[in-house]
């Protein structure tokens, strides 16, 4: 795949960084509380283990390689289109596929809000920064 060695790791590197640092902010002092309660548990059933850093730094990682991917195809250089990028493929393959696996799972919609608000969020900033960078 040529495209590959058209992107900029120093970028997907960067934005994956920053996405974790939105995760940081996210479930920390901006809807901690709520996604917890979400969860149905309480601050102290959260046990810290790596593996879901892990996982989601990878996912995060494919996620930003795949946006690059169509910013590079789709010749996208500023931060509207970027931001628009960002917003369809946050709502249009991320959430919407959160939504079917949470109506299955009989989560509940405030759970499903904190997270896929999360990736939508974060699916902005990386097309924000990528189309830019």
């Amino acid at each position: 795949m040529e495209q590959l060695t058209q992107i900029n790791w120093l970028a997907i590197v960067v934005v994956t960084i920053a996405s974790f640092a939105l995760g940081y902010l996210w479930y920390g002092p901006l809807f901690g509380k709520a996604w917890v309660a979400a969860l149905g548990k309480e601050p102290e059933d959260i046990q810290p283990s790596p593996t879901p850093f892990i996982i989601s730094v990878v996912a995060a990682a494919i996620t930003c390689i795949v946006m690059a991917l169509f910013i590079e195809s789709m010749q996208i250089d500023t931060w509207l289109g970027g931001l628009c990028i960002g917003l369809l493929v946050g709502i249009g393959f991320i959430a919407a596929s959160m939504a079917s696996d949470n109506a299955f799972c009989g989560y509940s919609w405030t759970l499903f809000y904190i997270q896929a608000g999360y990736r939508v969020v974060y699916s902005v900033l990386m097309g924000i920064i990528l189309a830019i960078w």
